[in-house]
């Protein structure tokens, strides 16, 4: 769980050093082959101010695409050279930086006003003399949730966006599936503390892991975090009185029907080991969904989430990734930008729709759909009958119904449950210390796991909530374990994401899940499936207690009594191959 940390630092820091100095024209810039505008001002239809830099070749008077990138990290040298980069393609750079950033007056809301603020940087870069009236978006992270936020009601001018690993602000960060976690804590105050980037905050690693373990010491309410920390946290408390996936995120990115209207191509790049891979795959499944006709085109790879960004790493958590699996993102960006705006050739890696590299085979292959991706399900029962040290994960359902007993003290701040976060990847032992593993028999015949698990959790318990922790791994034949994917949500929220509803103590529920990473990894002859089962209960996220109460106004004095829960034999997953 440490490497839970290391995302923590990683995402503060974003891999490179920022300025914080207010812009200037460097001279050598007045000497280069590039006009700059660095102090634009957009006005948006509320009367807000949008601070941006436009980038053209001098010279050069004929109208051309523009590639907007728009964007809460202000880092002027990284952004003046990307900027240049798209006048070196032969377009118009443009970054826009969201609302309160940089010279734009006002508070600083992450997430809350993209949507309609990018609309309106479109509309300005549509009626200048220098753009032909189309326009690009591409970028990263953030980046690529406001090219998503753009989609929400489009623009004429909006005719391709380029998303890499893509947030969904309430799905993924600050929160996974209903539980919020931990790594958009520092993260406020990184971009919301100055016009800039509040590196000082953010490069405390020490201070927040301090504080993150304070709080699990401690047990008091989560929503009391920044009295530990002694700082207010007005970017924390804002999000975490919205646990439901209420209209307060749902207004921020295209929601259901909103995606029957996005006609534009989309490339979509991420990786299995992307944090925020659940965010990103939801705009491509709902688009899918709404849109069937739609015209979006997906690489993903064995990355991480900076890695995608960039076209992945030799080595991930211990991984030695195939060789044929590095890609080059800008590169391809850009293959795409000239196939939209120029007329000339799909990127050549894009041989369909789903474009996903296999780890273990050191192939790509392609497919119409992530649908496709998959020709049949390995469909395991979760038993009650011992197979060695763990317990069989079955193919078939047993005749006689059990279950497994587990008891959670949350009042016990020596042991910590659900070791789930996929570093290393490739792991000596697995931990039985708590919850529950279940194994398969070895896979006769070589097979691709292709696609997101999924299943349904048979449990009583006796309260009203908890929080659940599944993960997928391989068991290879020299007995090490690979991680390929996993699940953690809240038990209340397994059947809507948009409204609470309660379990009834002592009395068997249904948890259903799907919202899982997805991953290709090639199973060889004697490999087996494990899955792992427990009840979340570690530092890296809010503690849910069960009593019914708003999560984070719990704390440890509502762990008087001990969550007992009964995992029943008839619970199961479903494993996505291609064979």
């Amino acid at each position: 769980m440490k490497s839970i940390l290391n995302f923590v630092f990683f995402i503060v820091t974003v891999s490179y050093t920022f300025s914080q100095q207010k812009s200037t024209t460097k001279s050598e810039d007045l000497k280069s082959a590039y006009d700059i505008q660095d102090s634009v001002m957009i006005k948006t239809r509320d009367g807000a101010f949008i601070s941006a830099i436009v980038v053209r070749k001098k010279g050069i008077a004929a109208p051309k695409p523009v590639i907007l990138q728009f964007t809460i990290y202000v880092s002027e040298g990284r952004d003046l050279k990307s900027l240049k980069a798209a006048a070196d393609n032969d377009y118009v750079g443009v970054i826009a930086y969201t609302r309160g950033k940089r010279f734009s007056p006002g508070e600083i809301f992450p997430y809350e006003n993209d949507g309609n603020d990018a609309y309106d940087v479109i509309d300005w870069i549509s009626k200048q003399k220098w753009c032909d009236g189309r326009v690009g978006m591409y970028g990263g992270s953030y980046n690529g949730l406001t090219q998503w936020a753009a989609c929400k009601k489009m623009h004429p001018a909006l005719k391709t966006i380029v998303p890499y690993v893509a947030n969904r602000a309430g799905m993924g960060l600050p929160m996974e599936n209903n539980v919020f976690i931990n790594p958009n804590y520092e993260w406020s105050f990184y971009v919301g503390n100055n016009k800039y980037l509040d590196t000082v905050a953010g490069n405390d690693r020490q201070r927040f892991r301090k504080m993150q373990f304070k709080w699990w010491e401690t047990g008091v309410a989560y929503k009391r975090m920044d009295s530990i920390d002694g700082t207010p946290n007005r970017l924390f408390q804002r999000w975490i009185k919205h646990p439901s996936f209420d209209e307060y995120w749902q207004k921020m990115s295209p929601y259901k029907k909103d995606f029957a209207q996005i006609n534009i191509p989309i490339l979509v790049i991420d990786g299995y080991y992307n944090d925020s891979q659940n965010s990103s795959l939801y705009y491509v499944r709902e688009l899918q969904k709404y849109n069937p006709k739609n015209n979006l085109y997906l690489i993903i790879g064995p990355y991480s989430h900076f890695g995608a960004q960039k076209g992945g790493t030799t080595e991930l958590n211990g991984y030695k990734v195939d060789a044929d699996a590095l890609i080059n993102t800008n590169k391809i960006t850009y293959q795409w930008f000239d196939y939209i705006f120029k007329n000339k050739p799909k990127p050549e890696i894009l041989k369909d729709k789903i474009n996903y590299q296999v780890m273990g085979a050191n192939e790509w292959r392609s497919v119409a759909s992530i649908d496709k991706m998959h020709n049949g399900f390995l469909t395991f029962y979760l038993t009650n009958t011992k197979s060695g040290d763990f317990y069989s994960l079955n193919n078939k359902k047993l005749s006689k119904k059990g279950y497994l007993p587990q008891e959670v003290d949350f009042a016990d701040r020596v042991n910590s449950n659900n070791f789930y976060y996929p570093d290393p990847i490739i792991n000596e032992q697995i931990d039985t210390t708590n919850g529950y593993v279940f194994i398969s028999d070895p896979i006769k015949e070589p097979l691709l796991v292709n696609g997101s698990f999924l299943g349904e959790i048979k449990a009583s318990i006796n309260k009203k909530d908890m929080d659940i922790g599944v993960t997928l791994y391989e068991v290879r034949p020299d007995g090490t374990y690979f991680h390929l994917a996993y699940f953690i949500g809240r038990a209340s929220y397994a059947k809507d994401i948009t409204q609470r509803n309660l379990l009834k103590p002592d009395t068997i529920e249904s948890i259903p899940f799907s919202n899982t990473h997805l991953v290709s990894k090639q199973l060889s002859k004697g490999s087996r499936l494990l899955i792992t089962l427990n009840v979340n209960k570690n530092p890296f996220s809010e503690l849910n207690y069960g009593t019914g109460k708003i999560v984070t106004e719990e704390s440890i004095k509502d762990a008087k009594e001990p969550l007992k829960i009964k995992w029943y034999n008839d619970s199961f997953v479903k494993i996505p191959i291609w064979k």
